[in-house]
C-alpha cells in the first residue's frame, strides 16, 4: 500500500494495520486482541461482550461534554474470497493491497473494506487528540457477515449511546435510513451412493468468469448466477438422457452471487456427443443472454472419471428443485417514495456435495417482514416437495425508517453546507446491524453512511479513495455539530 497517495493519512494508516490481521467471520480473535491493546496503549476504557463485540470509550473533547454521546459502530470480520488460482491463507496470511486509478484493491483476494475501512475511520478518530466531539462509544461487532452474530448476541446496555451511526454503507452521497430484514434456508439431501450403469460417460462440466456480487445489493443487476445457470443446463439435458448426478459444487457465502461451479454427472456413451453440442449451444444462448452484465463468463467441458453416483430419484429431484427455486427479485416496493427499491428477493447462493451430502443454502430478504416470510417458505416449500431436510435461519428484522430523526436531519445538514449538494436519503434491500440494534435499542437514532466500494464479497472488491476523506470529512462535521 503507497500510504502517499491515501488521504486522510491516519484512516488509511489504521486500514493497513487492519489488514495485516486475519480476521474472517467466526474468527476474530486476532482482531479483538488487537482492538484492546489499543485502547489500552490509548489509556481508553475497553470492554467485551461475551459475544466478543468490543466497545472502546472516548471522553468528549473540551468545551463537548454536554453534547449527546454518539456510537460509531463498525464490524470486524470480512467476506474471505479469493481467485480459485491465487494461494492465500485467510486464517494467517495479510491482505496485499495495491493503487489503481483512483481505487484501493487487492491482489487475488477480497479487500476487506467492508468493513475494514468502517473500523479504520472508527480507529483513526480514538487515535487523533485534534477532533471536536462530544462523549464517543466506539462498537466494533463480530461476525456480521454470515449470520449477524455480534448484534444479535449484544444485550441492551452494552451501548448507551443516544444517536448510532453505521460506516458499513457503500455508496458516499447517500444516508440509509431503513434495511431489509433477512433469513438463511438450508436445504440437506442425504443419500446412499451406487455404480452408475454400465456403458456410462462421465462428463465435467465448469463455468467461471461471473460477475457475482453482494446477494442484497447486487440482487437487482440481472447479474448471472452460477447455480442457477448449470442447474438450467442439468434440467434440459435430464428431459432428454438418463442423467446421472455425481457432484455439484458452486457457491461459498450464504449473501453472495456465486461466481463459479462445476458439476460432474454421468449419460450413456452414446449421448455423449449431444450432450457435447447441447451444451455449445446452451453456452452461447447463456452468453447473450448475459451479454451486459457478465462479459467475462467460460464455460468448459471435459470428460471426468468414472465415480459412484447418486440414486437416479435423489439425483432427479434435486435438478429439479434447482431448477425450480426462485432467484432474483420477487418484488419491489409499493410506497411511493421507495419504487426505485427492491422490496423481496432470494439468492442461491451454494451447492456442496459430498459423499452422502448435498447441502444447498439460499438466502431470502425482505423490507416487509411478512413478505420474508412467504419468499422462505416458498423456497421451503420447493425443497420439501424434493425430499430434503429444511432448517430456516432464526433470521434478522428489518430497520424502519424514523421520520422524526434529529440525526437524519443534522446529516443531511452537514452534507449540503460541505458538498453544496442534497445526499439522497434511502433504504437499503441489504442486512445491516440496525435492524438487531433497534430491537434492543427502540429509541436508539441511526443513520448508516460510508465510502464507495464496489465489488463487494468477491476478489473484485474495491474501495473509490476520494470517497473515503469525503466521508470522514462528513463524519467530523457531524460529531461536531450534533447537539
Amino acid at each position: 500500500m503507497n500510504k502517499t497517495e491515501l488521504k486522510p493519512a491516519r484512516v488509511f494508516e489504521q486500514f493497513a494495520k487492519i489488514n495485516q490481521i486475519p480476521r474472517p467471520s467466526k474468527h476474530e480473535d486476532k482482531m479483538i486482541a488487537y482492538l484492546k491493546d489499543f485502547a489500552k496503549s490509548h489509556t481508553l476504557d475497553c470492554k467485551v461482550d461475551e459475544t466478543g463485540n468490543v466497545l472502546i470509550r472516548k471522553p468528549a473533547t473540551k468545551g463537548y461534554e454536554n453534547r449527546p454521546t454518539v456510537i460509531l459502530q463498525s464490524h470486524m470480520d470480512m467476506v474471505c474470497d479469493k481467485l480459485v488460482d491465487v494461494d492465500f491463507d485467510f486464517s494467517k496470511d495479510a491482505i496485499q493491497t495495491y493503487v489503481d486509478g483512483e481505487w484501493l484493491t487487492a491482489k487475488g483476494t477480497t479487500l476487506g473494506a467492508d468493513d475494514g475501512i468502517g473500523c479504520a475511520i472508527e480507529l483513526a478518530i480514538l487515535d487523533s487528540d485534534d477532533i471536536e466531539h462530544g462523549p464517543l462509544e466506539c462498537v466494533f461487532t463480530v461476525d456480521e457477515e454470515t449470520s449477524l452474530t455480534g448484534a444479535k448476541g449484544m444485550k441492551a446496555g452494552f451501548m448507551t449511546g443516544d444517536m448510532l451511526i453505521n460506516l458499513d454503507s457503500e455508496d458516499e452521497g447517500q444516508i440509509f435510513v431503513s434495511c431489509a430484514g433477512g433469513k438463511t434456508t438450508h436445504a440437506k439431501f442425504t443419500f446412499t451412493r451406487e455404480d452408475a450403469p454400465e456403458g456410462y460417460f462421465f462428463i465435467k462440466i465448469s463455468l467461471k468468469g461471473l460477475v457475482g456480487g453482494h446477494s442484497g445489493d447486487d440482487i437487482n443487476k440481472k447479474r448471472a448466477n452460477a447455480i442457477k445457470v448449470l442447474s438450467r443446463f442439468l434440467y434440459k439435458e435430464q428431459e432428454k438422457t438418463d442423467l446421472r448426478l455425481a457432484q455439484f459444487n458452486s457457491g461459498k457465502m450464504h449473501n453472495a452471487i456465486p461466481r463459479d461451479g462445476s458439476v460432474v454427472f454421468a449419460v450413456p456413451a452414446a449421448e455423449k456427443e449431444n450432450v457435447s453440442a447441447d451444451w455449445n449451444k446452451f453456452a452461447t444462448d447463456v452468453e447473450e443472454e448475459f451479454h451486459v452484465t457478465d462479459t467475462t463468463m467460460h464455460f468448459y467441458m471435459e470428460s471426468a472419471d468414472a465415480q459412484k453416483v447418486m440414486p437416479k430419484a435423489v439425483s432427479h429431484k434435486i435438478i429439479l428443485a434447482l431448477q425450480g427455486l426462485d432467484n432474483g427479485v420477487f418484488a419491489m416496493c409499493q410506497d411511493k417514495d421507495l419504487e426505485w427499491l427492491v422490496e423481496t428477493s432470494s439468492n442461491v447462493a451454494s451447492v456442496q456435495s459430498s459423499d452422502n451430502e448435498l447441502n444447498i443454502v439460499t438466502s431470502q430478504r425482505s423490507n416487509v417482514m411478512s413478505n420474508l416470510e412467504n419468499e422462505a417458505n416458498t423456497i421451503k416449500a420447493v425443497l420439501e416437495l424434493a425430499g430434503a431436510d429444511i432448517t430456516v435461519g432464526e433470521g434478522y428484522p428489518a430497520w424502519k425508517m424514523n421520520p422524526d430523526s434529529k440525526l437524519t436531519k443534522t446529516a443531511v445538514e452537514s452534507y449540503k453546507k460541505l458538498f453544496g449538494k442534497e445526499p439522497q436519503v434511502k433504504g437499503i434491500h441489504a442486512g445491516l446491524e440496525c435492524g438487531l440494534f433497534s430491537e434492543r435499542y427502540p429509541n436508539l437514532d441511526m443513520v448508516s453512511f460510508g465510502p464507495t466500494l464496489r465489488g463487494v464479497h468477491s476478489p473484485d472488491e474495491r474501495l473509490l479513495i476520494p470517497t473515503v476523506q469525503m466521508v470522514w470529512d462528513h463524519l467530523l462535521d457531524i460529531l461536531k455539530n450534533i447537539k
